[in-house]
């Protein structure tokens, strides 16, 4: 991701009309599901908001174009990174994979703009011998971004690649092979030959852009992108003859990254090498087909699980907003504990990854049918539940279930912290804060987002497509630092053929909430001591009764815009008066005739509503 310096203030979000909250809130104790139900739609909308030309976010992007975030100064992620986009774009297909053909022409456009992007020269060379594809990020307008910066990336080609066969095989699967090897085809090969070629070269950066060297992160999804194109071009009727062979050579060298204990992220660089970056490498790479294989670190191998242990431990003491949890309690996530950046705080995706390779993982022992704990697993299963013991244990014995549960509740307790810090209106940005919470760095990320809803998808027991043999893969004995030279060549998408025949997305049968978020706002100039509540003729609101009334925030309170604001669940479908109330020394004075009225929603459509108003 870039690296930038200052908080930035929020950026609306177009279908929800919430304020932000910056105090920091005790965790929700309501409904983890309902929040997250309503958070996927505001992520999907964000996303989308994100991706030029009709994009409300990116005026002046170019059609296809995603943007890392909407913020253009302090700091400037108005850019478009081939690792963020693929990223995310891998999350849009898997929901078109699943019938939401509305993405269909969002996805072919930025296709058509990576194919563009591909023959575009830069700072790390152009196409002819592959080098300008390990480029990280371009201007919006697919210009090359010529200032200094950590370059060659070079996990960008694999996700890339990544993305667009799980896009190939869509197409595969509704009949149209012509547009799969006509026009994906062409720019999956430029990126396979790419990692196939240059894997193994030194210089390249890891994910944060911080490291040069050979990381756990960029091994994995190039192991993965790999395997996954010797698949998908035979189905083409063509060949990646150098795919397995450079395959087998990265998964052997994935085995030095190992410690016993725990993954080394860079197998060059100076820090501890506990690092997010390795949970988001297991989440990529997830196979629900697979076993709990070491091999490929699937999320329920034992050495992924026990990384995932002491990643956790190690982010347990770092941040203040960690404090006093225990062993079987989730923790806010940072990209790792010796992070300086912004003084080194939280990040919303790795706080996700963290809750969505144990979703994985629950994913894969129900398909196995039972939970091996090893001598390797062993700790991060006895923090979750301390009577455990080596052992095989049948989804038809009590273990299993007691596993599952403790598991399930620990995954949980990372969306609930990313609920928690989310702001009112369900902005996700870059960061929040190790101290109290607040957002910090870029608003409303896009790569957050997508992980959000990768997370959710997982957590509703929704699968990514399979890749690559369900079995562990063997590895060669002895690793070699191979390569072999690829091919490239400028590929031009004039247009694409109209696609019919399509699934219609049959929409899920109404469910109304149960309850509406709502958000007062009121202007009210007041002195000091002074509160401001809200209280009417509901219980919710204190029935009338002043001293139970919903207490509002002044946080966002000055002088020339004297704001108080709160938030609060309400019952679906009552009606209700309410009014106002100055409260200072327990004494309260009402504001003037007559009661306003609310009727709160009770449609699939309407979960939040905000009530913008002025003392009367």
């Amino acid at each position: 991701m870039p690296l930038f310096s200052s908080f930035v203030p929020f950026v609306v979000l177009g279908l929800v009309s919430l304020w932000v909250t910056h105090r920091p809130r005790p965790l929700h104790t309501d409904d983890l599901d309902g929040w997250l139900s309503n958070e996927t739609i505001i992520a999907r909308t964000a996303i989308l908001n994100m991706i030029g030309d009709d994009g409300a976010w990116v005026e002046g992007a170019t059609p296809g174009v995603l943007i890392a975030s909407p913020s253009r100064s302090e700091p400037n992620y108005f850019f478009t990174w081939t690792r963020d986009s693929s990223l995310v774009m891998k999350t849009l297909v898997e929901i078109l994979r699943g019938g939401d053909t509305d993405l269909l022409p969002i996805i072919e456009a930025w296709v058509t703009s990576q194919a563009r992007i591909q023959g575009v020269e830069n700072p790390s060379g152009g196409l002819a011998d592959g080098r300008g594809l390990g480029e990280p990020k371009f201007m919006a307008d697919e210009t090359p971004f010529s200032g200094p910066w950590g370059r060659p990336q070079r996990d960008g080609p694999a996700l890339r690649a990544t993305a667009m066969i799980d896009f190939g095989w869509w197409l595969l699967g509704q009949g149209y092979h012509e547009v799969a090897r006509d026009l994906v085809w062409p720019v999956v090969h430029n990126d396979l030959s790419y990692v196939a070629q240059y894997w193994n070269h030194s210089g390249g950066f890891d994910l944060w852009e911080e490291i040069q060297g050979r990381s756990f992160f960029t091994l994995a999804v190039s192991h993965r992108a790999l395997v996954e194109g010797s698949i998908f071009a035979g189905s083409l009727g063509h060949s990646c003859h150098e795919c397995v062979p450079q395959a087998e050579q990265i998964r052997c060298l994935m085995q030095s990254f190992w410690t016993g204990r725990f993954i080394r992220s860079n197998l060059d660089g100076t820090r501890s090498g506990k690092d997010a970056g390795t949970l988001l490498g297991v989440i990529y790479t997830f196979n629900p087909h697979s076993e709990c294989d070491d091999v490929t670190f699937q999320p329920c191998s034992p050495r992924a699980l026990a990384n995932h242990h002491s990643l956790m431990a190690s982010f347990r003491d770092v941040y203040d907003i960690n404090a006093g949890r225990n062993l079987d309690e989730a923790v806010a996530v940072g990209r790792y504990p010796e992070d300086l950046f912004f003084g080194g705080n939280p990040w919303f995706l790795c706080t996700l990854a963290a809750a969505e390779q144990l979703y994985d993982a629950l994913y894969q022992w129900d398909r196995v049918g039972s939970i091996t704990v090893t001598e390797v697993s062993f700790p991060f299963f006895q923090a979750l539940h301390p009577s455990s013991v080596p052992g095989t244990y049948p989804s038809s014995s009590e273990t299993y279930h007691q596993l599952v549960d403790a598991v399930q509740t620990y995954a949980d307790g990372f969306a609930r912290i990313v609920q928690n810090y989310a702001w009112n209106n369900g902005s996700l940005s870059e960061q929040f804060s190790r101290y109290n919470g607040t957002h910090i760095s870029a608003n409303d990320l896009a790569w957050s987002y997508a992980n959000l809803l990768s997370a959710s998808r997982r957590r509703n027991g929704i699968a990514p497509p399979p890749w690559g043999n369900p079995r562990s893969p063997s590895v060669p004995s002895t690793c070699s630092a191979s390569a072999v030279p690829g091919t490239y060549s400028s590929v031009t998408i004039t247009a694409w053929p109209a696609i019919g025949g399509l699934p219609t997305t049959t929409p899920e049968p109404c469910q109304p909430p149960i309850s509406v978020s709502v958000t007062f706002e009121v202007t009210a100039g007041t002195a000091w001591g002074e509160d401001i509540r809200v209280v009417g003729s509901t219980e919710a609101l204190g029935d009338w009764d002043p001293a139970r009334g919903l207490t509002l925030h002044a946080d966002r309170y000055t002088a020339e815009q004297p704001l108080w604001y709160g938030t609060i669940r309400l019952a679906a479908g009552q009606k209700f008066d309410y009014k106002y109330i100055r409260v200072r020394d327990g004494k309260a004075s009402w504001e003037g005739s007559p009661n306003r009225q609310m009727e709160v929603p009770a449609t699939c459509e309407i979960r939040s509503m905000y009530m913008r108003e002025v003392w009367q």
